[in-house]
């Protein structure tokens, strides 16, 4: 496994390592831990250095003009993706989505995704044991957890609302597409910061929606999924995973962040409200659970 770099930037050794002179400069994202140093950007690597290695290879495979643009990675003079902790790639300008690039952030999803369609799975997937990979297995009934008291509620509620479903077409996807597509006049929409899954596409679809809910002002449009089968149930599996993940976060001994559980209520009860016409009716027997201050 990659050790973090403990510094808050990479050091000259690193910066020679990839060829790249000049002064660190901290980026907004990327958990206010990648910094941009002569037109390249640094970031602590994620996960063992051949997992690195395979996001590596797989972007530098991917083909030019496929509707979409990825940070091409940099590699050290010795070929080395990871230097001290650190990796690098191409800095790609534009403005992050998804208010006002929802429409956007979606069609580059879906050339992402057609472009990954023949990707094998990589085995370091079941071994994740991240918040996030915590969440994914949880929301399709593959694991089990305990989630925190103050978002024990909306939890319940969402599997009460979860049905079976089919995973055909399950393949790699970006798990957290909503605040990573860069958008730049006369150029294809930028994919950034990976976050490799394998489940359908419509279920990363799904991440951006409820994303939007949560965190932004989502269209109200975007609710219904244009009659995409099984819609509704990628909503519910799609909020599962961010609260469980959420809750991994926090901590068993810690509350959530004030107005954290009505948040999820009331993204929750938009779902509810919003039907899937293409699949079986939802309903919520005790709907007391999505009021606040219960």
């Amino acid at each position: 496994m990659t050790e973090l770099p403990g510094d808050a930037v990479p050091s000259r050794a690193v910066l020679d390592a990839f060829g790249v002179e000049g002064v660190p400069v901290p980026l907004p994202g990327g958990q206010g831990r990648s910094v941009l140093v002569g037109g390249a950007v640094f970031k602590p690597a994620e996960g063992s250095d051949d997992e690195v290695e395979w996001a590596s290879a797989l972007f530098e495979s991917l083909a030019p003009d496929s509707g979409f643009r990825v940070p091409l990675p940099l590699r050290a003079a010795d070929g080395r993706s990871v230097v001290g902790g650190w990796t690098a790639s191409e800095f790609l300008t534009g403005e992050p989505g998804p208010s006002g690039h929802w429409a956007g952030v979606l069609a580059a999803g879906r050339a992402f995704h057609a472009a990954l369609g023949a990707v094998p799975r990589p085995s370091f997937l079941s071994r994740a044991t991240h918040p996030w990979a915590v969440g994914d297995r949880v929301a399709w009934g593959e694991q089990d957890v305990d989630v925190i008291d103050d978002l024990a509620a909306p939890f319940s509620v969402l599997r009460e609302l979860r049905r079976p479903v089919r995973q055909d077409g399950a393949q790699l996807v970006h798990g957290d597409l909503a605040g990573n597509v860069l958008f730049a006049e006369g150029e294809a929409p930028a994919v950034i910061d990976f976050s490799p899954f394998w489940r359908p596409p419509v279920f990363a679809e799904a991440v951006v929606v409820v994303d939007g809910l949560l965190w932004f002002d989502l269209p109200p449009g975007l609710l219904t999924g244009g009659g995409t089968p099984d819609w509704q149930q990628m909503l519910i599996r799609a909020l599962i995973f961010r609260l469980v993940a959420q809750s991994e976060l926090t901590g068993p001994s810690a509350p959530a962040r004030p107005g954290e559980r009505e948040r999820y209520a009331r993204a929750v009860d938009a779902v509810v409200r919003a039907g899937d016409p293409a699949g079986p009716a939802v309903t919520v027997r005790d709907r007391r659970l999505l009021r606040p201050g219960r």
